[in-house]
């Protein structure tokens, strides 16, 4: 009753709320209320996201800074030249064909008849002026795709890398290489022009997003007059958003509130994917370079126990920086330290890790075992995971600070600050080891916050980008695991299951492995 009470509370905070801003500043166009088909028979729909926000890197919808790809993509502004199934394989999608010389050289036939939302014609000229920008901004997309130049010629592209990149389709895939009008597009205030089924109308950072229809797109004909997502983080203000009518559908719903709408009202589409929880162990900090804490903490962790009680089953124990039968080189081919709170005490008691004074930390030369753990909170699982941890740490003898901050970027900075980094992070966003790798794992990586280095798995890394054949390029993202897994320099938890949760008057509201495509032509509200 008192949990019913609460979210009848928030509920009508929610409606208030969305009631009191609902007249935009900047357009006058109402944002708030519930969604469906108006008067004038023009269909609206507001989608609750949790991760539309500069917390999460997506302060904009300019796929050339940092993640904020994914909102480009995700909401339907957006297409890359090629497209991904649920098999995380390669398909056409604004490129029709391609094929490589065997090296450094990929030629790539675009689809006819396609236009930006701006009417442009999209042809090479108009992808070579995107990906041009894209290589002269872009912190990760030159070493990913390694081009050296581009020539364009009607419809048709010629790539010539700097060494041979058997991924590179792999990365033009990335939501980083959305194919975008740089005429048309205002990437100042971080709007883009794409050739996705809809355009940017109005766009206020951490709030929301409005979009219209491209009059122009060329794969089926968009439903919605008027599409909103906005940015909702707190997750009893999403459920009760959802329960009220104020949206029609969410994503990023806490596990807890799943009940509410396990019924005829709602419908959920789910899916695995490669998004990871995992730990990035600091390896600038004096406590983290003791191999024996590092180990101590991945036997520490129980993460079946985790993915069963704290997220209600919906998700997969980790083995591996992949999830087991993922392709050919999935965690059930590698070796990991099992949950053994015994055996990591005895670690740690051999190490020198002691309780002296009895108060159940341990200490080492006058240094209490205590472990400073950031992470953020718009990806429920991750505080989740912290406040797991700590308690599961705490009975070996580890002292465990939780920082769950929205501004987790700047601490991030200070490596004096932090012991542990917990993120989420799709490991394989495009079907392909290397990402994680290049990302993570070698010094100067994008995604490499602890300043990990091992030079046998640098040279490794190395080695994959330039490996064509496939089974060899498994077996080397194997070897690539367990090196880093005997390392314990990550600590992989689990894996995410989609859920994405809408009322039962919405169509094509579709999870997929990827994590990339939501906002399709098919989405549609009766």
């Amino acid at each position: 009753m008192k949990k019913k009470l609460q979210l009848l509370i928030i509920a009508a905070l929610v409606t208030s709320l969305l009631a009191g801003c609902g007249n935009s500043s900047a357009t006058g166009t109402s944002l708030s209320g519930s969604s469906g088909t108006a008067a004038t028979g023009e269909k609206t729909m507001v989608i609750g996201d949790t991760t539309f926000n500069s917390e999460n890197w997506e302060e904009s919808v300019d796929p050339h800074t940092t993640y904020n790809g994914w909102a480009c993509i995700r909401y339907g502004i957006g297409e890359t030249l090629v497209h991904y199934t649920d098999n995380m394989e390669l398909e056409p999608w604004l490129a029709d064909s391609w094929e490589n010389d065997g090296a450094n050289t990929w030629t790539i036939h675009l689809h006819e008849g396609i236009k930006f939302s701006s009417g442009r014609d999209m042809d090479a000229e108009a992808v070579k002026e995107c990906l041009d920008h894209l290589l002269q901004v872009h912190d990760r997309a030159p070493s990913d795709t390694k081009i050296t130049d581009i020539k364009a010629d009607g419809m048709t592209l010629t790539i010539t890398t700097s060494e041979p990149n058997p991924a590179l389709m792999n990365y033009l895939g990335d939501p980083y290489a959305c194919i975008i009008d740089m005429d048309a597009s205002d990437l100042d205030h971080g709007i883009a022009v794409g050739t996705g089924p809809y355009a940017v109308k109005e766009m206020v950072t951490d709030d929301h997003l409005t979009l219209v229809p491209n009059k122009y797109y060329w794969d089926g004909t968009p439903k919605l007059s008027t599409l909103t997502i906005r940015n909702i983080t707190d997750g009893d203000t999403l459920s009760a958003a959802l329960q009220s009518g104020d949206i029609d559908a969410a994503y990023g719903l806490a596990y807890e509130s799943y009940p509410n709408f396990e019924n005829d009202a709602y419908q959920f589409s789910s899916i695995q994917t490669s998004r990871a929880f995992f730990c990035s162990m600091n390896m600038d900090s004096q406590i983290m370079q003791d191999e024996a804490v590092r180990k101590a903490i991945a036997m520490g962790i129980d993460k079946e126990g985790f993915v069963s009680t704290l997220l209600d089953g919906h998700g997969e124990a980790a083995n591996g920086a992949f999830p087991d039968n993922f392709s050919d080189f999935g965690g059930e081919n590698v070796q990991t330290e099992s949950y053994d709170p015994k055996g990591a005490e005895k670690i740690l008691d051999d190490a020198g890790w002691t309780d002296t004074d009895g108060d159940g930390i341990r200490e080492k030369n006058g240094t209490k075992l205590e472990i400073r753990w950031l992470t953020y909170p718009s990806r429920q699982e991750l505080p989740l995971l912290a406040e797991y941890a700590q308690a599961a740490l705490k009975e070996i003898g580890i002292s465990v600070d939780i920082n769950s901050t929205a501004d987790y970027r700047e601490f991030l900075k200070d490596k004096t600050s932090w012991d542990v980094f917990a993120s989420a992070l799709v490991t394989a966003p495009s079907g392909d080891p290397q990402y994680f790798f290049a990302s993570c794992c070698v010094p100067g990586g994008s995604y490499n916050f602890g300043n990990y280095s091992n030079p046998d798995v640098t040279s490794l890394v190395t080695q994959l980008s330039t490996e064509f054949d496939t089974p060899k390029r498994a077996a080397l993202a194997i070897e690539l695991q367990q090196k880093i897994l005997d390392d314990n320099a990550y600590v992989f938890c689990s894996f995410l299951q989609m859920n994405m949760i809408s009322r039962s008057n919405v169509t094509g509201y579709t999870a997929h492995a990827c994590d990339y495509y939501e906002v399709t032509a098919d989405l549609d509200i009766n």
